[in-house]
């Protein structure tokens, strides 16, 4: 995890990395800089020769006079201000491209403290790697910048060492929410998620920051009916488990919101079970859990003024004698009933348990999110970067993707339609977990909406594509677990 500090001092690191940025469809050039004037003419005419353009995402580096290497990082076109997110991008490419190098300063256009605070966020969000099992080779990856420098005269503003604090605590628990995707189900199961997070809670100060933990065990949701769960879980040898940390802050809070997360630890498909070609990827099942573990972690290491209530059902989906079968009916906590017609439409199950016991409390909530790579549907309509948000209440969803626009990940409205509603409906059951095909990621959320009460804002959403990369890594994003969805959320929280 890297150390971030602000500086406007002489330039002590070995590495500087600036913006680069193009003028014209002629290959022109210009280096941004930020507050660190720069010659730039001998520069320009190196960087030419190179080939280098400018766009996003590029990263070429050149030998320097008074450092050691100087870096360029991609803007894209020249701008008189660039977004947070390009400044966010931006500097998580070049972070990503420099590890091996212990400490490195980074100059860009960051004069404003929400430009600085972008450009720390996305040096911290680059500087990951994951390393844990390796074994032999391990010796030959190059560790992540340890050291952070961001050159700005708001070196001595207490704003601009607010957002350097803030930029080390997201990058701490985004790469808890990396950590725990990209662990292999044989080391991550319902009961070592547990155990991570309880490990996680009393590191961040237990209950002296507001925290508190509880742990469901399989006899325990067993006896207080969360037949989803259950059901879910019991065709594996490692039993389920429902997770419930709170915080509540120091003073009064101004709202109170609940996050559910699924956590399907390894998702085989059940009995229906899923073709082997891509399975390995189904690790990743369980990263809305973590998107919600890590984001009430961060809330509060950042004492912020809203109590949470984090809900992650965890369960691992496997194929055995004692798996669900279609046509099963189980029952949800609170008494409704559902036909599985598909054990591989698992998460909404485990899902509406957690929903509905998130809002048995006798604490007001404000709003309700659930979190979860629920369908594939999601990534026929939106892609591998853009996650799906349905809800009940317009005026919240507007407040959500506000703070998604704050954040920088991206996220898009989706309706959810009456019509499809009754495609849900079963003979010998309340509701059964799968409807129709076609808008099949509307309906998973319709499935949800039943076990939300209509007078609770709620969200739910999808990022079933953006939560894990296969493909090749951009800007602070690597291949593997991305922790979208955990940003958005504790932006929300500090949105009050």
């Amino acid at each position: 995890m890297s150390k971030i500090r602000i500086s406007d001092g002489v330039v002590k690191d070995e590495v500087l990395v600036l913006g680069l940025a193009s003028t014209n469809s002629k290959g022109g050039l210009a280096i941004e800089s930020g507050d660190m004037v720069i010659d730039t003419k001998k520069i320009i005419a190196q960087l030419t020769d190179v080939g280098a353009t400018g766009k996003a995402d590029e990263v070429v580096k050149i030998p320097g006079t008074l450092v050691r290497v100087m870096v360029f990082t991609g803007l894209g076109a020249k701008s008189p201000s660039y977004s947070h997110e390009t400044l966010r991008r931006a500097a998580g490419s070049a972070a990503r491209e420099l590890h091996g190098n212990a400490s490195v300063t980074f100059a860009l256009p960051a004069k404003k403290t929400t430009e600085l605070a972008a450009v720390a966020e996305g040096a911290a969000l680059g500087a990951y790697n994951f390393t844990s099992f390796k074994g032999s080779t391990k010796t030959t990856h190059k560790e992540p910048i340890k050291n952070i420098t961001i050159y700005s005269k708001l070196a001595n503003n207490a704003q601009g060492k607010s957002a350097a604090s803030r930029a080390e605590i997201i990058g701490q628990y985004a790469f808890l929410v990396r950590d725990l995707i990209n662990m292999p189900p044989s080391h991550l199961t319902p009961e070592s998620f547990c155990k991570k997070i309880a490990a996680e809670v009393k590191s961040a100060g237990g209950a002296k920051s507001g925290l508190k933990i509880q742990i469901w065990d399989e006899k325990a949701l067993k006896s207080q009916g969360f037949g989803g769960i259950i059901g879910v879980g019991q065709g594996s040898a490692n039993p389920p488990r429902l997770l419930h940390v709170s915080y509540t802050p120091k003073g009064k809070s101004v709202k109170r919101y609940a996050y559910v997360g699924k956590g399907i630890t390894f998702d085989t498909g059940g009995l229906a079970l899923k073709p082997a070609a891509g399975m390995e990827a189904m690790k990743s099942d369980m990263s809305g859990a973590a998107a919600v573990c890590a984001a009430v972690l961060a809330i509060a290491q950042l004492k912020l003024p809203v109590a949470i209530e984090m809900w992650a059902p965890l369960a691992e989906n496997m194929p055995s004698d004692t798996a669900v079968r279609p046509s099963d009916i189980i029952t949800i906590f609170g008494g409704k009933t559902v036909e599985v017609l598909n054990p591989d439409a698992e998460g909404r199950l485990v899902l509406a348990d957690a929903l509905v016991k998130a809002q048995a409390t006798k604490n007001k909530l404000d709003g309700i999110v659930d979190v979860a790579t629920l369908t594939g549907a999601q990534v026929v309509a939106l892609g591998t970067r853009t996650s799906a948000v349905m809800t009940n209440n317009q005026e919240f969803c507007d407040a959500f993707l506000n703070s998604a626009a704050i954040s920088g990940e991206q996220f898009w409205p989706m309706p959810l339609p009456e019509e499809l509603r009754a495609s849900l409906d079963s003979p010998v059951a309340d509701l059964a977990n799968i409807g129709d095909r076609m808008g099949g990621m509307l309906v998973a959320g319709l499935f949800l909406k039943d076990f939300v009460s209509s007078e609770l804002p709620w969200l739910h959403l999808d990022i079933a594509g953006p939560a894990y990369n296969e493909g090749k890594p951009h800007g602070y994003t690597p291949v593997g677990g991305t922790g979208v969805a955990f940003r958005t959320l504790v932006t929300l929280a500090e949105q009050g």
